[in-house]
């Protein structure tokens, strides 16, 4: 493919598309709606039905779907087509615009948190104006948001795009103050997208995977990562021609694919795009995960999005680039040449702080799962615990405004590497600090702590509601202030000497930094059990209410599906375990313990010898097929006894305390009969086969 331009957007209702299907007039209506933030003009709105009917026909598209993002944390589709019975056994060609702005898709299948009872089905979608529409195997895909009957937000885009409006008001009272000519501000986003490449055939011979996208049981290869060869390696021939593909499709979609390479672990690889407008770049990681998956398939491969489908080596996140910028292509958090002469860059850095310190609790709640549990803490993934990265430069110019003393601004220094004929260049002001669940990487934050299958709509939901407070606290404070420079500088004054407990920028798996964590007062929050129900607490509950971002109800909501969600998926590994254990692993070691019984008989009775390897291994081995089975009916015992628990926060508690640990039990038990038995009388596949299953 070498006329990327020519391919890219092809598949999207972009504003190219629009002004060459659209009369001037709707065109310029309809700039307007999405510009500034309005609903959609009916007048217009069978005319941009009919544009984007006539744009999605002529490239194939025969039904049309309203595209959301219910709390499955996938997204969701209806198809319909392009049809209306005509007389005489005939059809029209349609597409309304009532049937573009409007979807009533059955509500009542969808994860509700108890907001909708089963009988109550009606729900709606409603289009998203500022997220273009594609085409999707031959389907217009119409992005949307999703809410009941009764106007609660069913999906991860409503709240998203409330955060963004709440943002937005609260950043133009600050940006007024400083005569800016910005008429709207809005969030960026820009995820890293981390995955597993594995070998389609090898895949299919994992019950583990097939039902739950990580590995249950596997005993350690010799080789994982430990030589880091495989981070930034030269990338296999078969994961090359992956790549390739993947880059085509997602540009036909205007998803701005720009970086892939070898990750940390074996078979594991990660896609990074350009940053978008939030809700956008929602949308196209969404998608990106869809395809993703779904390409790999062509290949005879297989696509693992699982937080950590390996034990042992790296698990998979997504790193979420964020950052503030106005409609006049401004980036709040550009610090400049001078950044302790920016007093707006730092007054919106402040705002950044102040919101990360003062609620750790509901950034631990965005990224919460029972995936993302295994993986926080460990191989290059940021721990629980919340804190910031600034870099030495920002931490020394905001220790000096706390002090009251002057900044020496020195210049950028030299980076030189001993070799004459490499060029000279400055460093960089901020190291990039790879423990740090929040990193500020020059002008955005990078928040390291989002799981590889997590919505980016969770974690900037918190990230734009909470920065949105420390706004509006600051603008009511200056909008009355009658010396607006003398209180602008008390209010960074004041943020730095209350919240610098929450920079750090050392190494964040340090023991030393965990218990100078707790010293500082910081939230340690481990499991999902532990910070869900924080969702609940008054200051989180007034904040939402605050902004209009989240109801009490729609609260509540949120805390029965993800505690919900946690016991299931623990619920499904441990069945898992139990059918694979009963059916397949235990017949198998005991299969092979009566083998080595019979061979020590025979060599007894031949040879009049002691076979002592083969004694010791059977006696071993019989051991672990007592603990094996016996554990896999203390973790049948478990999975009933759940069941009898009143409560969701109860069942969380004891799906962590109870099932996890009977799990780890299990596994430890597996995985060291697995490296006593023959490879070839093992029944999986084994981590040797899986991460190294693609060849060159």
């Amino acid at each position: 493919m070498n006329d990327i331009p020519a391919i890219f957007g092809t598949l999207v209702f972009n504003d190219e598309a629009m002004r060459k299907y659209m009369s001037e007039e709707v065109y310029k209506a309809l700039r307007k709606t999405t510009e500034d933030g309005r609903h959609l003009d009916s007048s217009i709105a069978d005319a941009v039905a009919k544009s984007m009917m006539t744009w999605a026909m002529e490239r194939g598209a025969t039904h049309f779907t309203h595209w959301f993002q219910p709390l499955t944390g996938i997204t969701a589709e209806k198809h319909d087509a392009f049809i209306e019975p005509a007389p005489g056994g005939r059809v029209l060609l349609e597409f309304s615009g009532k049937e573009l702005i409007k979807g009533e898709p059955d509500a009542s299948s969808f994860p509700s948190g108890g907001l909708r009872a089963t009988f109550e089905a009606r729900g709606y979608t409603a289009w998203d104006p500022n997220s273009y529409a594609f085409i999707k195997d031959g389907t217009l895909c119409i992005p949307t948001a999703f809410c009941s009957y009764g106007g609660e937000a069913l999906d991860k885009k409503t709240p998203l795009l409330r955060s963004m409006e709440a943002i937005n008001r609260q950043g133009m009272r600050i940006l007024k103050l400083f005569g800016s000519d910005a008429t709207r501000i809005i969030t960026t986003a820009g995820p890293e997208q981390e995955y597993f490449l594995l070998d389609r055939n090898v895949f299919n011979q994992r019950k583990d995977l097939i039902l739950t996208g990580r590995t249950l049981f596997g005993a350690r290869p010799p080789k994982g990562q430990e030589l880091d060869d495989h981070y930034f390696g030269t990338i296999k021939p078969r994961v090359a021609a992956y790549m390739k593909e993947l880059d085509e499709e997602l540009w036909k979609l205007g998803i701005y694919a720009k970086t892939e390479h070898n990750e940390t672990a074996p078979a594991q690889h990660e896609l990074a795009p350009v940053y978008q407008q939030t809700n956008v770049a929602t949308d196209h990681n969404q998608l990106t995960m869809e395809i993703m998956k779904k390409l790999a398939g062509k290949h005879d491969l297989v696509c693992l999005l699982h937080e950590k489908p390996f034990a042992g080596v790296n698990g998979s996140g997504k790193h979420n680039n964020w950052s503030i910028a106005t409609n006049t292509g401004v980036n709040l958090l550009d610090p400049g040449q001078t950044p302790q002469d920016n007093a707006q860059f730092l007054l919106f850095l402040c705002a950044v702080i102040k919101a990360v310190d003062d609620y750790q609790d509901l950034l631990r709640i965005s990224v919460a799962s029972a995936a993302n549990d295994h993986r926080l803490g460990a191989n290059e993934a940021p721990p629980a615990v919340i804190s910031m990265f600034l870099g030495d430069e920002l931490s020394a110019i905001l220790d000096s405004l706390e002090k009251g003393t002057a900044y020496d601004a020195t210049e950028k220094s030299i980076l030189k590497v001993g070799v004459h004929t490499l060029p000279r260049f400055p460093r960089d002001n901020t190291d990039r600090n790879r423990t740090s669940p929040f990193a500020f990487t020059g002008n955005k934050f990078e928040f390291r702590m989002l799981g590889s299958t997590a919505s980016i709509a969770d974690a900037n939901v918190m990230i734009n509601t909470t920065v949105a407070e420390s706004l509006r606290i600051f603008a009511d404070e200056l909008e009355t202030a009658e010396d607006f420079h003398g209180t602008l500088n008390a209010i960074i004054r004041r943020t730095i000497q209350k919240h610098k407990r929450i920079i750090f920028n050392g190494n964040g798996y340090d023991e030393a930094w965990m218990r100078e964590a707790d010293r500082r007062g910081l939230k340690n929050l481990r499991t999902t059990p532990d910070c869900v129900p924080c969702l609940l607490d008054e200051k989180n509950i007034n904040l939402f209410a605050a902004h209009r971002v989240f109801t009490v109800t729609e609260l509540h909501s949120r805390y029965e599906i993800m505690l919900n969600n946690y016991c299931k998926i623990l619920q499904i590994e441990a069945m898992t375990m139990s059918e694979m254990a009963r059916r397949d692993i235990l017949p198998a070691v005991s299969a092979y313990v009566s083998d080595l019984a019979e061979c020590i008989n025979r060599k007894k009775t031949a040879l009049g010898m002691r076979s002592a390897y083969e004694e010791k291994t059977a006696h071993r081995l019989a051991s672990l097929c007592d603990t094996i089975s016996e554990t896999v009916d203390n973790l049948d015992t478990a999975l009933i006894r759940e069941k009898t628990i009143a409560g969701v926060a109860a069942q969380s508690v004891y799906s962590r305390d109870t099932i996890a640990v009977l799990m780890q039990e299990l596994r430890a038990a597996v995985d060291e009969a697995e490296t006593l038995m023959p490879g070839e009388l093992w029944p999986y596949p084994s981590y040797t086969d899986l991460i190294y299953s693609v060849k060159d």
